[in-house]
């Protein structure tokens, strides 16, 4: 009886926290948005994102981080590998995060609010940093010795001349998105549920940092910046803890009996003293 109140007490907790499911959708609507025309807004500083490059470059030589190469030359084994990279780069990123969004919305909605802030306020400091600090990916960078595997082998979301490319900005490389709503997403679900398995979605991050830098779409450091950013959002922005719900004791509706309040017989029958 009690564990059934507790459920009842939680779905009434639940819809409480829920936001108003319209709202939630222009949010999500406008964020998406934000992000596709942010990245737009800082497309054009050519020889800035080829100058910043050349620094990440050998900034990361300096740190003596792995070699990008390293990461293609294994998918460039294997023409179905790539290709499937590609589509995972491609296709993934949008659709995974709005099934994030809509599983904790109707499931978890105290953690939908704090993943939705977590996501606007990642994604605003990232297009700050794209308009700051445009960046070449590692697939222009001559000296970085790698190829565009989207246009290789396809499919790819990126035209073919990134000056003018019109649908994305292709330098707004730093930080990676892609990396950083994966992690999110991951975060997120690990917080959110209680499995077992639970921390196998950290798979899909590993995954996606595969893809970035095998793809040469990404720099490590484009991963290692998005991370700090997260790391910052999570910090100020807390899960907020639930009120707590006092179940009814079991008594407690049940009426009183009168007698319980009667006097009891021997002080009935016995006189005044």
């Amino acid at each position: 009886m009690i564990r059934t109140r507790n459920k009842s007490a939680d779905r009434d907790q639940a819809a409480s926290v829920r936001p108003p499911l319209v709202r939630e959708l222009l949010l999500v609507a406008g964020l998406f948005l934000v992000y596709k025309l942010g990245r737009q807004a800082a497309n054009g500083h050519v020889e800035e994102a080829f100058r910043n490059a050349g620094h990440v470059w050998d900034l990361e030589r300096t740190l003596h981080l792995p070699g990008e190469g390293a990461v293609q030359s294994v998918l460039l084994h294997s023409q179905t590998l790539v290709q499937v990279a590609n589509t995972y780069y491609a296709t993934v990123h949008f659709p995974a995060t709005l099934l994030f969004l809509l599983w904790l919305y109707r499931w978890r909605p105290r953690h939908y609010v704090w993943s939705r802030r977590i996501l606007a306020a990642l994604t605003g400091a990232a297009l700050a940093l794209h308009l700051l600090f445009p960046l070449a990916p590692p697939r222009m960078l001559p000296p970085a010795g790698l190829i565009d595997t989207g246009q290789m082998y396809g499919p790819t979301v990126y035209g073919d001349t990134p000056a003018t490319d019109s649908m994305a900005n292709q330098f707004a490389a730093m930080p990676s998105l892609h990396f950083g709503w994966a992690l999110v997403v991951a975060v997120g679900l690990i917080v959110a549920t209680r499995s077992r398995w639970r921390w196998l979605w950290l798979l899909h991050p590993l995954v996606t940092l595969l893809v970035i830098v095998g793809t040469a779409n990404h720099y490590w450091l484009d991963a290692i910046v998005v991370s700090a950013l997260l790391g910052v959002a999570f910090a100020a922005l807390r899960l907020p803890r639930p009120a707590p719900v006092r179940a009814p004791l079991p008594w407690s509706s049940a009426p009183v009996p009168a007698q319980v309040f009667a006097a009891p017989a021997y002080a009935r029958s016995a006189g005044p003293r």
